[in-house]
């Protein structure tokens, strides 16, 4: 693939992967941030092949929108990387469990893991055998700005309301997520929930489900981390793996940072940082992960997502206190009032681990599980997760 001059937008992980891929195969590129997506000289857009477009800027992006209308394809990070590299690509997307499985799969198949998970695929570019798999974490932001990419085997976890902030609505939403599809053909694989609709493409299907026989239990906790044991299963089976190196994965498997996570236990309490746990359905996962009386954090940046249903979830888990913090402490407690379940208005992290290691028993637990995002006071989930653990960790005693 040769391009004369691309505009990369957004120079975040992602941007700088894509200049620096861009460069190397001999195109000229033109560089902006976020900011100058909204405000940036139309000019910047002169002579270009082709904007590729970082996961945080919006397509309502000024920059984005002229682009459009003066013919240039926008492409996400992860189409340019996929026309670069030669890799067959393994594709997992999902609401809940993306990285989970994607680090699961990669584990069992021996293979790099990249995309919505900290390595962009464009670091990729050049640096793996070229017939070595790649397991790739996708997120909606990446899909909707894809043309011809094509993972040999796509894998679809879940679907849950979220992003909504970003997409408007849950079908906006949906249908960025089964863009994973829309390219595949008859050579390629499928893996999708059991009972889960109509997907476009012509792959072959195989459907999967937490009941799933498998060659091995997962040494992950939870009902949903066997879900997720059972779609790495299903692809790794896909890949043509056997039943015997899977099995050793699930048994090895020590799951990954921010996702039910023990920090620390701390006279017979334990603290679990599940900081990842975004939005309300992979909240409800942690809440269904435990069988101790739970002290739950809840709380931080607002994505759309409404609390009553949840609320009513919280309600019927084995919840001792709430601890409500961040931009979403008002809705949450609303809605938890309304359900009955006992709340302190924590407003911080720090105030919340505090007030929760004071009440907490031996055998109880402490759970970050947000159901938020964290860019409130975070600057990003890792930051709050991290923040979580230092506070565990210097807590007196």
């Amino acid at each position: 693939m040769t391009l004369g001059r691309a505009l990369v937008l957004g120079l975040a992980r992602s941007g700088r992967a894509a200049q620096a891929a861009l460069e190397a195969n001999g195109t000229e590129v033109v560089v902006a941030d976020q900011t100058l997506a909204n405000d940036g000289d139309l000019a910047l857009l002169d002579g270009v092949e082709v904007l590729v477009k970082s996961p945080g800027v919006p397509g309502e992006a000024r920059l984005v929108v002229a682009a459009r209308e003066r013919g240039i394809p926008v492409w996400s990070e992860i189409e340019l990387a996929s026309r670069l590299l030669e890799n067959p690509i393994v594709g997992v997307t999902g609401t809940n469990g993306k990285t989970t499985t994607t680090e699961l799969l990669g584990a069992m198949l021996g293979a790099p893991t990249a995309g919505n998970i900290g390595t962009a695929l464009s670091e990729l570019v050049g640096a793996t055998d070229s017939e070595q798999p790649i397991v790739c974490e996708l997120s909606s932001f990446q899909l909707e700005d894809i043309d011809s990419f094509r993972p040999w085997i796509a894998v679809l976890l879940n679907l849950e309301p979220d992003h909504l902030d970003r997409h408007g609505s849950f079908m906006a939403y949906r249908a960025a997520k089964l863009r994973i599809f829309e390219n595949q053909t008859p050579e390629d694989v499928a893996i999708v929930p059991c009972g889960f609709g109509a997907i476009p493409g012509e792959a072959g299907r195989v459907e999967f489900s937490a009941d799933n026989e498998l060659p091995a239990e997962p040494s992950i906790p939870g009902a949903h981390n066997r879900e997720n044991a059972a779609a790495a299963t299903a692809a790794a089976r896909a890949a043509g793996l056997g039943d015997d190196e899977i099995a050793e994965a699930l048994r090895t498997f020590p799951g990954v940072p921010h996702r039910l996570e023990l920090v620390a236990e701390r006279h017979g309490v334990r603290y679990v940082n599940d900081s990842k746990a975004t939005n309300t359905a992979a909240a409800r996962r942690a809440l269904a992960a435990y069988d101790a009386p739970l002290h739950l954090i809840l709380g931080g940046s607002l994505k759309g997502e409404r609390f009553d249903e949840f609320a009513g979830d919280v309600a019927r888990a084995n919840v001792v206190t709430a601890y409500l913090i961040g931009e979403a402490a008002e809705p949450l407690a609303t809605d938890l009032g309304y359900a009955g379940v006992p709340f302190l208005f924590s407003t911080r992290l720090e105030r919340a681990v505090a007030e929760a290691a004071a009440t907490a028993r031996p055998g109880e637990l402490v759970l970050l599980s947000p159901a938020c995002a964290s860019y409130d006071q975070f600057r990003d989930f890792e930051h709050r997760g991290e923040e979580f653990r230092r506070l565990v960790q210097n807590l007196s005693g």
